[in-house]
């Protein structure tokens, strides 16, 4: 940033989602047009900001102006902006997102809904700083929290994360000072501690956009955790589908060993700590700390029954911590502010921030960080900027594939540990799935269900077989093929599955059935009953027709967008529907003009009266 005081910075966010996006060609562009112009500009790779709808993300630090947050851009756009705001005067505010911070040109980030409702923590730097660079990280105070528990004795810092209440990010939200004491007291003649960054969720992505945009805020906690434990090596456990979080993981560590922050004597104390990288096969599973612990140690990764839990007997035995990223993540900022300020923020027993991977139908996906107990609907409809196409909102799934499916109703829930669970929901790891009027909920839970049953280790037969049959039943109502006594049996079995399984895998799976039948029975009944699909989403029970009264003679575009030969043109030149033919693909539907809007959906499957039903 200090060159920003005297030439002009560019940074261009290249965490995975900004690649994803195009961000590589849009920093190749930018660095192209500098060079061709002989410019003296500074240009750094970042990590996420959070606004993932608007990537590639730029953001320009010229002298004399904001700095301004531009998005999405491309190549073209990205040499404008060189020649245009770096050459001239013209800021192209026609591109603009927000400005940083609060000025008279442009809009900052939190004069929009969205930054009234944020409170950033361990995501303030995220986007901002140069993550492969160490003096960036503690131009903000970075290592000062090490620096402050290392003043203290162990016990002090631990006595510190158990005033904070802090709670832990991974899923469950068991308090991390307890689960601290438990491992610095087990006697024991060597303990560790492992950063569990094996996330898996559908939908969920901020352990990883924390480990690509700011990896030394995790490595810092991890440092203070082994130093209040008593543990002298330590372990970040990272899937191997993270390839530049791992790269950007073992970067920080290079640095931070070369500057005397791992390794022995740290800071001049005498606390030593090695610290390893190790990276995950990608299985759901391990990230179950007993089946993390497993993989580890070169095992299948499946769980073991708990006790003893591994902060008294885990990694070879010995007592052992485990914590989420996102839990290490706020550890710096806990020795550094105070236990007391971590309180003054969120909820009495859900102290702080949460961290939140919008996704689904919301308006703008991406990362936000928001006090505990702020609502749903403020997560939703503030931060995400509503439903996308205006449609009406149905449901939001919270928790990821094992979380619970919320109803309208519940959109005035304060999101904390204690109120999502007294909903049938969870916290989780923190993933927002958000459904529209167009997406079934039975479906929806035929879709996580087939996600925990492929993920499932197999080890306990109520698990094994629990998961198997719930989405035999799904399925089959999805099909309209079940019966009305098997939404009862279905209920029964998910309890069943919930109360006898042996790791939280198979003890949450059941929730999404739970859930929707507990908020959307009438749309089960539905699927039996009518053999209709009210969100006219499951394939088996929708059909595809052309209303000659709304169909155009000189459109084709229905014609030409079907990949089966379905849609043909009768005699008349309208166009109809070969529905032995048709395999719904969804194409005529989108591809019809909106002037138009004849291809429709019909749930039960059957034509009308009239129509082309004398053409299928």
């Amino acid at each position: 940033m200090e060159a920003f005081e005297h030439i002009p910075l560019i940074t261009v966010g290249t965490a995975t989602c900004g690649r994803a996006a195009g961000a590589l060609a849009v920093l190749q562009a930018i660095r192209e047009e500098i060079a061709r112009r002989d410019l003296l500009v500074e240009v750094q790779e970042v990590g996420c900001l959070g606004h993932c709808y608007a990537e590639p993300l730029v953001t320009v630090r010229r002298p004399g102006f904001p700095a301004l947050c531009y998005g999405p851009l491309d190549e073209d756009r990205a040499r404008r902006l060189v020649t245009d705001f770096l050459i001239g005067d013209d800021p192209c505010l026609e591109y603009a997102l927000a400005a940083l911070e609060p000025n008279d040109l442009f809009p900052a980030l939190e004069e929009f809904p969205r930054g009234a409702c944020e409170r950033r923590v361990i995501l303030a730097l995220c986007g901002l700083i140069n993550p492969e660079d160490l003096d960036a990280y503690l131009v903000h105070d970075g290592y000062a929290g090490l620096a402050r528990a290392l003043e203290m004795s162990p016990e002090e810092v631990v006595g510190e994360i158990v005033r904070s209440g802090l709670r832990g990010r991974g899923g469950a939200g068991f308090p991390a000072g307890e689960k601290w004491e438990a491992c610095a007291r087990a006697p024991a003649p060597a303990r560790y501690v492992i950063c569990n960054g094996d996330e898996g969720d559908p939908g969920a992505f901020m352990d990883r956009a924390l480990m690509e945009s700011n990896p030394h805020q995790l490595l810092e906690g991890l440092i203070i955790a082994a130093y209040a434990v008593g543990a002298r090596k330590a372990i970040i456990y990272v899937r191997a589908e993270y390839p530049l979080a791992v790269a950007r993981v073992e970067r920080a560590l290079e640095q931070a060993r070369e500057r005397g922050l791992v390794g022995k004597g740290i800071l001049g104390t005498g606390f030593d700590l090695e610290v390893e990288v190790f990276q995950g096969a990608g299985a759901f599973v391990c990230g179950e700390e007993t089946a993390l612990i497993a993989s580890l140690e070169g095992r299948p990764g499946v769980p073991r029954p708990r006790p003893p839990y591994p902060a008294t007997s885990g990694l070879e035995g010995l007592p052992t911590l485990v914590n989420n990223v996102k839990t290490l993540s706020y550890v710096p900022h806990i020795l550094r502010r105070g236990a007391e300020w971590f309180r003054s923020l969120g909820t009495a027993n859900s102290p702080g921030t949460a961290v939140f991977a919008l996704a689904g139908k919301v308006a703008n996906p991406g990362l936000a960080e928001v006090p505990m107990g702020t609502t749903l609907r403020q997560l939703i409809f503030e931060v995400g900027g509503g439903i996308r196409q205006d449609k009406q909102f149905k449901a939001v799934q919270i928790g990821g594939p094992s979380g619970g499916c919320l109803p309208e109703s519940a959109l005035d829930l304060p999101i904390d540990f204690d109120s999502l669970s007294e909903a049938g929901a969870m916290m989780g790891s923190g993933g927002v799935v958000v459904l529209d009027e167009e997406d079934c909920v039975v479906e929806t839970a035929r879709y996580f269900l087939e996600f925990t049953r492929q993920e499932s280790c197999g080890l306990c037969s109520f698990c094994r077989l629990g998961t198997a049959h719930l989405l035999e039943r799904l399925t089959a109502l999805t099909r309209g093929e079940a019966r009305l006594e098997d939404l009862d049996r279905l209920y029964d079995l998910a309890e069943d599955v919930r109360a006898g399984s042996l790791c939280g895998l198979g003890q949450t799976a059941p929730n999404p059935v739970l859930t929707t039948l507990r908020y959307f029975r009438a749309e089960y009944e539905a699927h039996v009953k009518e053999k209709r699909c009210p969100a006219l989403a499951c394939r088996d029970l929708v059909l595809y027709c052309i209303l000659p009264e709304r169909c155009s003679k000189l459109c084709n575009l229905c014609v030409g967008s079907c990949p089966a030969g379905a849609v043909i043109t009768r005699p008349d030149l309208l166009k109809a529907i070969d529905q032995a033919k048709c395999v719904k693909c969804n194409q005529c539907l989108v591809t019809c003009p909106p002037e138009y809007r004849a291809v429709v959906k019909l749930s039960p499957p059957q034509l009308p009266p009239e129509g082309d039903a004398g053409h299928g």
